[in-house]
């Protein structure tokens, strides 16, 4: 008897076990919150309400999604908002390379290994953008001019992406600038095209006005590869017709943004996942595909480790920049 209801009883436990449900996947069980490290309007904003429409229009998740714009103190309300998190999987912060450049150079609030990297999802490339009537035809004679005497270049705020590409030219090449800081790229953009700077670093969308009205030239693209665009921005020249800075002659090889999303380092892993998963079948629409070649973006995929070691392989040359400037802070 006693040996009959044990194999009756693990007979009926192995059915049981059998016939529960495996464990679902981690998914958002409340409205998500995208947290924008800039404010209305501005490129990061445009990023991820991009996002949020691709979202909702393809029905990539099973829940609603917010965007809260948080961009006082040069983004840093953001990240500060993402650290204060905890372990809440329903909080991601959009932002760029400013993640982990800010608390190097002001009182952030917060340190970047506060936050867990989620995705990169493309990055602004920077030009060398010049006026129409500069006396120099090439980067090269930009440079050269530059050693003789001090360029006035301008850009989008101080100690930010536009003045760190310009220390890194000055220390790569010898020349010197008088730099210029403006309230935003499209500020720095006007500036040149009335001819009240000699150049700046600007972003391919925030002079591509400028140069389709004949105002400004871009030199070259600090990229290790040409922009791959070949439909013609102006009579005779497509993203595509600008050199590389390297081949240029400028021992700047690549200088870009990413643009990127963020966790609180609290969050498990199956969440992360979950949202990398989300944003992969983002890139595959044809919104993402048309948003890229509009604002004239580098597609660049990373998630995992990939992400995770080009920041800390940028944060290291950030800081060396840094430490050389004098502007590194400790928070």
């Amino acid at each position: 008897m006693t040996s009959m209801f044990l194999k009756t009883g693990v007979a009926i436990c192995a059915i049981a076990f059998a016939a529960a449900p495996a464990a679902a996947e981690w998914a958002p069980s409340k409205s998500v919150e995208f947290v924008v490290a800039s404010g209305a309007g501005g490129g990061t904003d445009q990023f991820a309400r991009l996002i949020q429409s691709i979202i909702v229009k393809h029905e990539l998740m099973p829940a609603s999604v917010v965007v809260t714009n948080k961009g006082g103190g040069a983004g840093t309300e953001a990240f500060v908002a993402g650290k204060l998190a905890g372990n809440d999987p329903h909080k991601l912060v959009f932002g760029t390379n400013n993640e982990w450049l800010l608390p190097l150079v002001i009182k952030a609030g917060y340190k970047p290994e506060d936050l867990r990297p989620v995705a990169a999802m493309a990055v602004d490339e920077f030009l060398l953008w010049t006026h129409k009537d500069a006396p120099y035809k090439d980067a090269a004679e930009f440079i050269a001019s530059a050693k003789e005497k001090p360029m006035k270049v301008g850009g989008s705020q101080s100690k930010d992406t536009d003045q760190i590409l310009s220390k890194r030219i000055e220390f790569a090449t010898g020349a010197k600038f008088t730099y210029v800081p403006f309230k935003s790229g499209g500020e720095a953009a006007t500036q040149l095209a009335g001819g009240h700077i000699e150049a700046n670093f600007n972003n391919p969308q925030e002079n591509v006005a400028q140069w389709r009205g004949g105002m400004v030239r871009p030199l070259c693209v600090f990229s290790p590869q040409r922009i791959s665009y070949t439909a013609k921005v102006t009579d005779t020249m497509s993203w595509a017709d600008i050199p590389t800075c390297k081949e240029a002659g400028i021992a700047v090889d690549q200088y870009q943004m990413p643009r990127t999303i963020w966790l609180n380092a609290e969050v498990d892993d199956e969440a992360a996942a979950y949202y990398a998963d989300v944003f992969a079948k983002v890139r595959e629409t044809p919104e993402w595909k048309e948003w890229l070649e509009r604002t004239s973006q580098t597609d660049r995929f990373l998630t995992g480790s990939e992400f995770t070691d080009m920041v800390s392989k940028e944060q290291a040359s950030a800081r060396e920049l840094f430490e050389k400037t004098g502007w590194l802070v400790s928070n």
